[in-house]
């Protein structure tokens, strides 16, 4: 059954990487910045916020060039229209709501996005988001939709006219946070394939999601976290 529908967690930005004649090779992170992996993380750090945070005060918190070192740019929001996004073949991502398919945003209130290149490679990038709700409405929408994403192992995206195959595999979330979730997605499209990490961490009243090379992702999740979960 082919049917326009939402997926969560940008994954229309994810695979359009894909599209975009990405290597998929996984990109070296900076040494000594990598983050350690479990199974549940603790609870929140004194000073994280409970109560929703506002989209500006959201973008306030984002990673910058300045809080990354060495190596990445920034890329400019891509503006215009969008192509549809299509899911076939996993029925649980096809019944979610929102507008993430077309717009690679999380369906929560206060939110805000930003992206980036490392040593100029088109093949190395990271993208960070950061979303803001009650802390019991960020925990279930979240959980609700990394399950979906990891239960169908393979299915199909169509951008547009174009059909992308995506796997998907569960992974140890870091030991960051109140909750973690983690995975890595595989598109594949026109005999080239592009690899994503995608580690989302919960504590209090925000939401951060990392996605990217895997290097990148594991050097930079933990610097992501504790600038979005500051009180300044």
């Amino acid at each position: 059954m082919r049917r326009r529908t939402t997926i969560a967690i940008s994954l229309a930005l994810t695979a359009s990487a894909a599209l975009s004649g990405c290597s998929g090779s996984p990109a070296t992170a900076p040494s000594g910045s990598a983050v350690s992996s479990s199974s549940a993380g603790p609870a929140a750090p004194a000073g994280a916020p409970s109560t929703p945070v506002s989209s500006a005060a959201l973008g306030q918190r984002l990673l910058t060039e300045a809080d990354l070192g060495q190596g990445y740019t920034r890329k400019p929001e891509r503006e215009g229209r969008r192509d549809d996004v299509t899911v076939i073949g996993c029925p649980a991502l096809e019944q979610l709501g929102g507008d993430a398919a077309a717009g690679g945003s999380l369906d929560f209130p206060n939110r805000a996005k930003t992206a980036f290149t490392y040593n100029g490679s088109t093949g190395s990038e990271a993208s960070e988001e950061l979303y803001s709700d009650t802390p019991d409405k960020l925990a279930d929408g979240t959980k609700r939709i990394f399950d979906a994403m990891t239960g169908c192992p393979v299915y199909q995206v169509a951008i547009g006219s174009r059909p992308v195959k995506v796997t998907t595999q569960k992974l140890t979330a870091p030991d960051l946070g109140e909750q973690a979730w983690s995975q890595l997605l595989s598109f594949t499209a026109g005999g080239q394939e592009s690899i994503v990490k995608q580690t989302a961490v919960r504590t209090g009243s925000v939401l951060v999601v990392v996605a990217g090379s895997p290097g990148l992702v594991d050097a930079q999740v933990e610097r992501a976290l504790g600038k979005a979960s500051s009180v300044s």
